[in-house]
């Protein structure tokens, strides 16, 4: 019985001189453009907290996630018995980017996209910025995102786009058919983070969007115009639990996005309400110290499965490379992409990486049903070799070269550039 209860005393004597260790001070170090104030309002643990080494790291890996910030690391100080002055020190990102993306348009002419984006809009990880593109016609937006702008856990965002695209519409005897697709939308979204790995977003979207024929043989029962006013529910939600250092990823990562049509006025119900979803699947692995395994699997679906204008585009840019621009559209689609990625040189704020990638997709036809992702009659397969370029002091300053080469029965392959990673 004394032994017991010495025991007792010990422990309580023991969770009595844990309780009493606390944080004193807290520190921020190696931000410039970033503020102080904000980090603090972001990290776990404050002044006057209880030391707890795993809300630390919780608080480092929050800070990694942010766009401004590189990497960052940790020091506990001992004030004195009962006190300790902890201290973040962060590696900034140059968080203003200007973006400029080359490619092929729908008729093999030149088409580009050039962008400038502060990330790090007054030093709060706001997003701000715009878009110019040429793809055949002139297209534009604009955006304004606050994630932690009411508290560390919500925030809002508003964007406007008017996107003007040439789209090609594939038939069942495989003729193509081009429209002029033209969509200006207005969204306003609201952002939840619950915690650093679960974090949910919630909007309304209005939308004019116009289809109006331009070319190709057109049968009777596709309109020559077509027109809608659209108000839909959109909204994501991520589970994020990824750990980053510079250019090397680990861990997994769930992106499920959606838009549901509360209200669709217009001349066809070719246009009418429908749900679109499309969950991305992603898994990346170090491997040794220069290696990274990168996985995605793309699973979408679409309820608006008799209508030709099918929301699912096969594209070199989306998720086969190799397979050219807009090849073919579906209402359903199953992607896997897994590359393998190496550093063969890194110095300073430069890292040349290397990779070998294998992208795989099938489709569901417009009209078909989703026994078409089984039989494959739509399966492409493209394996093929790239190049990153990467700044590791700017935020997503990645610029990829990839060539892809068909593994089926299409006699594709091609040259795809882009700004960032693939995935």
């Amino acid at each position: 019985m004394k032994k017991t209860i010495t025991l007792i005393l010990i422990t309580l004597v023991s969770i009595s001189f844990i309780d009493a260790q606390t944080i004193k001070e807290v520190k921020i170090e190696g931000n410039k453009r970033t503020r102080t104030n904000f980090l603090k309002r972001l990290a776990f643990v404050k002044e006057g907290s209880q030391l707890d080494t795993v809300r630390i790291a919780s608080d480092e890996r929050r800070f990694r996630l942010l766009p401004s910030v590189a990497s960052s690391s940790s020091k506990l100080e001992k004030i004195d018995d009962e006190n300790y002055r902890l201290t973040y020190t962060v590696v900034e990102n140059f968080a203003i980017i200007p973006g400029l993306n080359v490619s092929q348009d729908v008729n093999e002419d030149l088409a580009y996209r050039v962008s400038l984006f502060d990330f790090n809009f007054l030093g709060q990880n706001q997003i701000i910025g715009g878009f110019y593109s040429r793809n055949v016609f002139d297209s534009y937006g604009f955006f304004w995102e606050a994630p932690n702008l009411i508290t560390r856990k919500w925030g809002v965002g508003v964007n406007y786009q008017r996107n003007v695209l040439q789209e090609p519409i594939f038939l069942d005897n495989n003729d193509e058919v081009n429209y002029k697709f033209d969509s200006r939308a207005f969204e306003f979204r609201v952002f939840y983070e619950h915690n650093f790995k679960n974090r949910f977003e919630l909007g309304l979207n209005f939308a004019n969007i116009d289809y109006n024929f331009l070319d190709g043989n057109r049968p009777q029962n596709i309109p020559e115009e077509l027109g809608v006013d659209r108000v839909s529910v959109v909204g994501e939600y991520e589970y994020n639990n990824i750990t980053n250092e510079f250019q090397y990823v680990d861990g997994f990562r769930s992106i499920f996005t959606y838009s549901f049509t509360l209200d669709s006025n217009g001349n066809n119900d070719l246009l009418r309400n429908f749900f679109i979803g499309r969950n991305d699947f992603e898994y990346f692995k170090r491997i040794g110290e220069k290696g990274n395994w990168a996985n995605r699997l793309r699973l979408a679906y679409a309820t608006n499965d008799t209508t030709p204008f099918a929301p699912f585009a096969l594209d070199n840019q989306l998720n086969i490379r190799g397979v050219g621009n807009v090849v073919d559209r579906g209402t359903a689609s199953i992607v896997l992409n897994t590359e393998y990625r190496h550093t063969f040189y890194e110095k300073g704020w430069f890292a040349l990486q290397g990779n070998a990638f294998i992208d795989a997709g099938t489709w569901q036809d417009p009209g078909g049903n989703l026994g078409d992702l089984i039989e494959g009659e739509s399966a492409s397969l493209f394996t093929g070799l790239g190049l990153r370029f990467i700044h590791k002091r700017i935020f997503n300053a990645v610029f990829r070269i990839d060539y892809g080469i068909s593994l089926g029965d299409k006699a594709n392959n091609g040259i795809v550039f882009g700004i960032g990673q693939y995935f």
